[in-house]
């Protein structure tokens, strides 16, 4: 054979598996459930009638980056080939685990919650179970090895789903794989009675099999009362996104709940003017659940920076804080502590009332507490 028809042979092999390789990719993202479900007919409808809904894509109420440059792409390839020695704990992450039985036992009478590592809460208000964003999964993408795994195997979250009680309801803040997760969701569907999420989310849900009659779906600053508890939907400055093709097509926010006391949920936000409307309409809060991990300059408009944590804390008027989107994943280059040594500095400096639970203790909402920097004696 000759030297071009070997040439020619290998560039129609490398063809052929790229093309091959383009096609499966094709198949895994509109087929593969993990992706979800784009809003479509009277949802995507209502959606359209929406202010904050433009060209076909929600919006934030003040002009965000989303997008990346050229130069955005070399530092952030950089950084990840450098890579970081303490991105990822050392050694194991305690977490705290409770029976069925010791879970059935939560006092009634007292507000409190559990906390899962990064966003996800175990919520007990009012005699109601409630979850916030529970993500049990082991990875925070639609396939495994996609990114780098949780600290602590999801067989070693603080309550296993099957030792959980009914829930009441599950709220969600956004349709991001760390917070929105398929299989918890498969699992979880049939035990719970309501989901609670903002506009579009739905689809990913009914998509699972989520009857439509059980997903309440709100747009910013719409409410809701279910079982006696007050739930505001309220803005965050984020972005949403389950594949390559439908980057926000679903809505985004923050919560305010509101029952026996009054908390904060943050979700996802870069720092944002919103805060101290929330604050100004909503607060003050027994309780601020604020994001402060994750952050990157390259993407400072949709995370925030420990400190900005901070101050966000003090525009809602909340009294206790405890940071969150921590502990449990590593989605950006800085040290997995780093954001927990400087919110806790800042607040310090402020004289701010933080608590930072380990990964599965009962915190007492309203009730003084105190809880120790686990975090630094597994560096």
């Amino acid at each position: 054979m000759s030297i071009s028809k070997i040439i020619k042979y290998m560039l129609l092999t490398i063809l052929s598996i790229v093309s091959t390789l383009v096609l499966i990719g094709i198949l895994i993202i509109n087929f593969y459930p993990s992706f979800g479900a784009k809003p479509s007919g009277e949802r995507l409808e209502k959606i359209k009638t929406l202010k904050t809904y433009k060209d076909d894509n929600f919006v934030n109420l003040s002009p965000v980056k989303l997008e990346f440059s050229f130069s955005d792409y070399k530092k952030m390839i950089s950084k990840m080939l450098k890579g970081n020695p303490n991105g990822r704990p050392a050694n194991n992450v305690p977490v705290q685990r409770w029976s069925k039985e010791e879970v059935e036992n939560i006092a009634d009478s007292t507000s409190s919650a559990i906390w899962y590592g990064h966003s996800s809460f175990y919520l007990k208000m009012n005699n109601k179970n409630i979850l916030l964003d529970p993500m049990f999964g082991e990875y925070p993408a639609p396939l495994p090895y996609l990114t780098g795994k949780r600290y602590y195997n999801s067989d070693s979250i603080p309550i296993a789903i099957e030792d959980l009680p009914e829930i009441d309801l599950i709220v969600y803040s956004h349709d991001h794989y760390d917070h929105l997760d398929y299989p918890t969701v498969l699992k979880l569907k049939n035990k719970a009675k309501h989901f609670l999420v903002p506009m579009g989310l739905g689809s990913h849900l009914e998509g699972w099999g989520v009857p439509s009659e059980k997903i309440t779906e709100l747009y910013w600053d719409e409410e809701t009362n279910i079982d006696g508890i007050r739930f505001v939907c309220t803005p965050s400055q984020h972005f949403s996104g389950r594949g390559l093709s439908d980057r926000a097509k679903t809505l985004w926010c923050s919560w305010v709940i509101e029952g026996k006391n009054k908390i904060y949920f943050s979700g996802d936000s870069g720092y944002f003017d919103g805060f101290k409307k929330i604050g100004d309409e909503h607060g003050p809060f027994d309780l601020c659940l604020m994001e402060c991990g994750q952050y990157d300059s390259l993407w400072s408009d949709i995370h925030m920076f420990p400190e900005e944590t901070v101050q966000a804390h003090i525009d809602l008027k909340g009294k206790t804080l405890i940071p969150i989107h921590w502990g449990a994943f590593t989605l950006a280059n800085h040290e997995w502590y780093n954001s927990a040594d400087r919110v806790l500095a800042a607040s310090l400096k402020h004289g701010i009332d933080i608590k930072t639970p380990r990964i599965g203790e009962e915190i007492l909402i309203g009730k003084d507490q105190k809880f120790d920097h686990w975090w630094k004696t597994v560096q």
